[in-house]
């Protein structure tokens, strides 16, 4: 079931990942050596469609510790607001099956979508991830 929810914007460090390349596996894997432990992160992705391609950003939420040039990462903001959300339930078996954008097209039908915010992927654990495409401030919908 989908539900729309309003979420706050989160500070984090973040790594672009190379769509090219090892894409946001990779950069997941750069993000997470550099971090001292992982118990208690929180890790998304943020997603962008530009045009020269797809935006892809590994992230986790930064300590108030934590500096992100001594670590040699990119401190960024996940913005906050409204968003339709999808909980998948063993993610990574959606993911290697090709099936984001199929979800990402499926959960779109219906909504107006704000272009200015990425699409978030919000890992609440090894299986449980919460898709999230960022709404326009007339598409309110019922809150939670």
């Amino acid at each position: 079931m989908d539900t729309v929810v309003d979420r706050p914007q989160v500070d984090v460090l973040r790594v672009r990942a190379d769509m090219n390349g090892k894409g946001p596996k990779g950069a997941f894997a750069v993000l997470e050596s550099k971090l001292p432990t992982l118990k208690g992160r929180r890790f998304f992705g943020t997603i962008r469609a530009r045009e020269e391609g797809l935006e892809y950003y590994a992230c986790v939420e930064r300590l108030a510790t934590e500096d992100a040039a001594t670590l040699g990462l990119e401190s960024a903001t996940v913005p906050g607001g409204r968003y339709v959300r999808r909980r998948i339930w063993d993610w990574a078996a959606v993911v290697a099956a090709g099936k984001m954008e199929e979800l990402s097209q499926d959960l779109a039908r219906g909504h107006v979508l704000d272009p200015d915010r990425p699409s978030i992927e919000f890992y609440r654990s090894r299986k449980e991830m919460h898709f999230l495409l960022p709404l326009a401030g007339s598409d309110a919908g019922p809150t939670p």
